[in-house]
């Protein structure tokens, strides 16, 4: 302690002028919009390049598991690819024809905006209509379901979120076939209810759950959880089941826009019924 004492003793001028100028500075800063305009500019700029360092160096440490992301969304895509053909029944056509139509394009966006913690979770992606995203697309991951696209502007897109308790998405029992419909009650972001399954049906605790591909969004076989329990409650007819997102929404960074390229032509000859 004497030694700190000391130290300050003998460099005191030094300690009184430096106090003296941050003084003036805050006083000129304070008091000149000119000179506060300057300082406020250059602080952002310090600021916006240390976060860009940041960036840049976390980047570079989590390479590996970067690739290994990508490497498993070029897998799902070429399956996602081959599920998109639409083929003709009385000429057959195979994944590798160039002339198969396909019925789903997929346009990549990211994530900028994401709430987990709310009774209705809504997420904000950076494309918009210029990009080609309209209202009513679906909306999904390399893991799986999350959202339905709902406000669109040029540049920007608002999802609603699977953790929103007006979603309801249609959805079948991958092993079995059966049909249901895919809700969240609010709780944990992790898992998810699947209504009106048949009392008939065989379940098992980690049964697939996909999307069913009855919707104009969401194409068929997109994953959206597996089972984690499942009851039929008294004097009901119908399973309730429990299950796990297959997405973690609190990590979600990157999705992908499904765009239905005959979505037209199906909603003519719905309204023609």
């Amino acid at each position: 302690m004497q030694n700190l004492f000391a130290f300050l003793l003998r460099y005191k001028f030094f300690f009184i002028f430096l106090t003296m100028e941050v003084v003036a500075f805050s006083m000129i800063i304070n008091h000149s919009f000119y000179q506060r305009y300057i300082f406020i500019n250059s602080a952002n700029k310090l600021t916006g390049t240390l976060y860009t360092w940041n960036m840049g160096i976390s980047e570079y440490f989590s390479l590996k598991q970067v690739n290994l992301q990508l490497a498993e969304e070029n897998a799902s895509l070429r399956e996602r690819l081959q599920q998109s053909e639409v083929h003709s029944q009385l000429e057959p056509l195979t994944s590798n024809d160039s002339l198969a139509p396909l019925q789903f394009d997929y346009i990549s966006a990211k994530v900028i905006s994401n709430s987990t913690n709310k009774r209705n979770n809504y997420i904000m992606i950076d494309k918009g209509r210029k990009q080609g995203i309209g209202l009513d697309m679906a909306v999904i991951s390399p893991e799986g379901v999350v959202g339905i696209v709902i406000n669109v502007s040029d540049n920007f897109a608002w999802l609603m979120s699977v953790l929103n308790k007006n979603t309801k998405i249609n959805g079948r029992l991958k092993n079995s076939n059966y049909q249901g419909s895919l809700s969240w009650d609010g709780g944990n972001s992790r898992y998810g209810i699947f209504r009106d399954v048949p009392s008939h049906a065989h379940l098992q605790t980690g049964d697939t759950i996909v999307t069913s591909g009855f919707s104009l969004m969401f194409p068929k076989d997109i994953m959206i959880g597996t089972i984690t329990d499942y009851f039929i409650a008294s004097g009901d007819h119908f399973y309730t089941v429990n299950l796990q997102f297959s997405v973690d929404f609190n990590r979600l960074s990157h999705v992908y826009v499904v765009k239905n390229l005959m979505r037209a032509e199906q909603l003519s000859i719905m309204k023609q019924l």
